[in-house]
């Protein structure tokens, strides 16, 4: 039973605290029923706008005038008819490209799709020379990436087709209204006047799905294929085999294979190297920028300023030199054995041990992040109320409670959108672990089938290294990959819906 504010400050701290973990765990169900609605309502609203869809193109035939209909075969047929000379043009001349690409090329591509080829490299006999020579014939990487590319041209030039019969039925709505249509020179001053932000967007909303989405679906298609180091596209061919990869990864019974095993080990790994890279950066960043800016402290501008000078060192380096102090053969451990604290022989191996190998790349790991936080920090320190403060000592409070009640409540309000994006960071924190340890030290029960796997290893350094390693196993990398977009994303929804930032927005201002 939901308690009101009273009867909850009415608890003992312990209490309090079992009810919030109460109303935590009680409000995950009820996440996933709303995630489910929201996802029920998002694929009806989707079903609705396909049949609107379908709708229009009937609706707009049916009704139209010849123009119109003939704009169904020739786009923009309607636009040049009605003075639209430019938008008319843009139009023809897509609809020309598409027919000559398919023609010439993408049929070719698009007709190699569903196999990925026919025929790998081949010997051939040279009658000039007498010696027998390789022919590579078909390419299932090019097959893979022009099919992808033809079928994304296909799918625009659809968009396409169906703007052009919106565009008719606008041309109609406007003249039965007795009104003008727009010239080519107003669809001109249109770019630079109101739509002046479809201008500005073109060119970086095109970017991103050529260099970034479009390469996301071309990962997501390589995972369901035989593509390795075995099957190069080129040498030997590579093809389609449906789910085989995923049910390597999720097949958890098979007691020859350890990729499973592998898989869920470094991903529990990783999950916990993201909670305490992320938290300890968090609360000591804050608390170092607590410390410089209580009253009192002298020269605090020095001490700001050397933290911010120890992080402009680029992290290449600095990660590389503190890997090889910390290595067996060290400045760490000769100053140990000069001190006679160790014997030689008795090295402690940073980088051999697996609990000391993970406690010490957390450790450093603070020493990366501290200084950015505390910047952070300092800016959101001193925008809080110090009347809050004021009046919390007159009210009693002590240090901790103001901490608890007023500033870490602020920190984290504003703040919160940052640590989630931070936590995100540092699941997949490839430098940090790939520059201090490589993965090390070597997990011998799980490098076998899985490729080389480290303790220290992360998804994305394992990903890494089954991407680049001798077998070059792209398609294993490529489902690991999405698993890890499908890990990131749930968390990130999940965390996302319940900062203060989101839940309390009106709270603080």
């Amino acid at each position: 039973m939901e308690k009101s504010q009273l009867d909850y400050l009415k608890l003992s701290r312990f209490r309090q605290f079992l009810y919030k973990l109460g109303c935590f765990f009680k409000g995950i169900p009820m996440f996933f029923v709303n995630l489910g609605i929201k996802i029920w309502n998002a694929l009806k609203k989707l079903f609705f706008s396909i049949v609107n869809v379908f709708k229009t193109i009937g609706t707009t035939f049916v009704k139209g005038d010849w123009k119109t209909k003939v704009s169904y075969l020739i786009m923009g047929f309607g636009n040049l008819t009605n003075g639209q000379i430019l938008r008319g043009i843009v139009f023809v001349l897509f609809e020309v490209v598409f027919v000559v690409y398919m023609i010439t090329t993408g049929g070719y591509w698009l007709g190699k799709f569903d196999n990925l080829g026919d025929l790998g490299a081949t010997s051939s006999y040279d009658p000039i020379l007498d010696v027998f020579g390789k022919v590579y014939n078909d390419d299932s990487f090019k097959i893979l990436l022009y099919g992808l590319l033809t079928i994304v041209f296909i799918i625009a030039f659809i968009a396409t087709w169906y703007m052009n019969i919106k565009q008719c039925k606008v041309i109609g709505e406007i003249k039965a209204q007795g009104k003008k249509v727009k010239s080519g020179k107003d669809d001109l001053k249109s770019l630079v006047d109101d739509q002046f932000h479809k201008t500005l967007l073109a060119l970086p909303v095109s970017g991103i799905a050529l260099f970034t989405v479009l390469p996301i679906i071309f990962m997501v298609l390589v995972a369901f294929t035989n593509y390795d180091a075995h099957h190069d596209g080129r040498e030997n061919l590579f093809t389609w085999i449906g789910l085989e990869n995923f049910n390597q990864i999720l097949q958890f019974t098979d007691g020859q294979s350890t990729i499973s095993i592998a898989f869920g080990e470094i991903l529990t790994w990783t999950l916990i190297w993201a909670f305490f890279a992320t938290f300890t950066n968090y609360f000591l960043g804050m608390g170092v920028a607590m410390i410089i800016n209580k009253k009192g402290i002298k020269l605090k501008k020095l001490w700001r300023g050397v933290l911010v000078l120890s992080s402009a060192v680029p992290q290449f380096i600095s990660l590389m030199y503190v890997s090889k102090l910390f290595s067996e053969t060290g400045i760490v451990n000769g100053i140990l054995l000069d001190w006679g604290l160790i014997e030689y022989g008795s090295e402690i191996k940073f980088w051999g041990d697996k609990d000391l190998s993970r406690v010490m790349v957390i450790l450093i790991n603070i020493w990366v992040g501290i200084p950015y936080l505390m910047l952070i920090a300092t800016g959101v320190l001193m925008n809080i109320p110090q009347d809050l403060y004021e009046s919390a000592k007159i009210d009693g409070a002590n240090a901790w409670q103001q901490y608890t009640k007023i500033t870490l409540p602020y920190m984290l309000f504003v703040t919160g959108p940052y640590l989630l994006t931070s936590f995100i960071g540092n699941l997949n924190n490839f430098n940090v672990i790939y520059l201090l340890t490589g993965g090390a030290p070597i997990n011998p029960d799980l490098t076998s089938t899985s490729g080389t796997v480290g303790y220290t290893d992360l998804l994305i350094t394992w990903l890494f290294k089954i991407a680049i390693g001798t077998d070059s196993n792209y398609k294993l990398a490529s489902v690991i990959g999405i698993f890890i977009f499908l890990i990131v994303a749930t968390l990130s929804v999940i965390v996302y819906n319940v900062l203060p930032s989101i839940k309390n927005e009106e709270d603080f201002s």
